[in-house]
């Protein structure tokens, strides 16, 4: 195979890597009815002027499978976590005791899981597109090499593993949708 084409393939793949890779950390932020300290991870505070995560202000830790334990390092820093708590709009209702916050995580409902489950599908979709984009991109890349003296067949070889690699991708995508399925509708 061409050395063009296989730099092309080896950029393709790398991007499809990733592709996957973000899908699967958008569904990791997907509650499933667990508890999980992941679940607060798109929540950041004002500190001192600048937004900070939760996580590098707070320890976070789940004390059973339905609450989660903040426990900030700053006293002073409990209200302010509590409000961006209530802003994020997670679904979960802060309890204070001056010194920890505790949520509780409610179980969910039938209807809740089948909104969860098609959320999940949602970003399994995006996941799909991502993927077929960076397939458009690398064949228009690849359709590019015949001007640099890459024949008609190697091009079509080149067409040929990306089409592979995109497929295999779409299944990883796939598999993970199906795994974060099982796990929403697991009571």
């Amino acid at each position: 195979m061409n050395e063009l084409i296989s730099l092309e393939l080896d950029d393709c793949k790398e991007n499809m890597g990733r592709a996957v890779t973000h899908t699967e950390s958008e569904l990791t932020k997907i509650r499933a009815g667990k508890a999980s300290p992941g679940m607060l991870d798109g929540i950041a505070i004002d500190y001192y002027g600048s937004m900070t995560p939760l996580s590098q202000v707070s320890n976070i830790n789940t004390t059973d499978a339905r609450t989660i334990v903040i426990q900030p390092w700053e006293k002073n820093l409990i209200s302010t976590i509590e409000k961006a708590i209530i802003d994020s709009n997670i679904g979960l209702n802060p309890q204070n005791d001056g010194a920890i916050i505790r949520l509780a995580v409610p179980p969910l409902t039938e209807e809740r899981r089948r909104d969860l489950v098609k959320k999940v599908k949602e970003e399994a979709e995006k996941g799909r597109v991502a993927i077929r984009n960076i397939r458009k991109d690398a064949n228009e890349s690849i359709k590019k090499l015949k001007g640099d003296g890459v024949s008609e067949d190697e091009i079509k070889v080149g067409e040929t593993e990306v089409q592979k690699l995109t497929d295999s991708f779409i299944v990883k995508v796939d598999q993970l949708a199906e795994l974060k399925e099982k796990d929403i509708m697991t009571v």
